[in-house]
């Protein structure tokens, strides 16, 4: 194990894949209290451009938390997310669909104590669905 953010391997990649299940969907949206019929009905989701119900933004954000613990494992020391700059959905994400998030650290600012990585989410479909930039700290 290594501790030292000078060693933190710049380049380093890792994925996470995850169906998105209506049980994940109907979960979140009690979570959060986010009933929006896009996500929970059917019959009016059936109906827009869509075809179907969709699941939040803010839950495949979440996915993309997963890749970042992931990225740090076995490092010898925490990091902390400091937030997602540039966060942009750019295709829907079904239910059903499975997605996987790819999490590429970019660059380490050494002064600063952080990471900084691009992170993408495809679909199985390998479309883009939702591109971002993620700021770790290191404590």
């Amino acid at each position: 194990m290594t501790d030292s953010i000078s060693t933190f391997p710049v380049g380093k990649v890792v994925t996470f894949s995850k169906t998105v299940s209506e049980s994940d969907v109907y979960l979140f949206a009690g979570i959060t209290g986010d009933f929006d019929p896009i996500h929970v009905d059917e019959a009016y989701a059936s109906q827009t451009e869509f075809g179907g119900r969709i699941a939040h933004g803010a839950l495949i954000l979440g996915y993309m938390s997963t890749a970042s613990t992931l990225i740090h494992q076995g490092f010898g020391r925490p990091l902390v997310s400091l937030g997602y700059d540039r966060i942009r959905i750019v295709k829907a994400v079904l239910i059903g669909d499975t997605i996987t998030v790819t999490y590429k650290v970019a660059s380490v600012d050494i002064e600063k104590s952080r990471t900084i990585a691009d992170v993408t989410v495809t679909n199985q479909r390998g479309e883009l669905v939702v591109v971002a930039n993620h700021i770790q700290k290191v404590l």
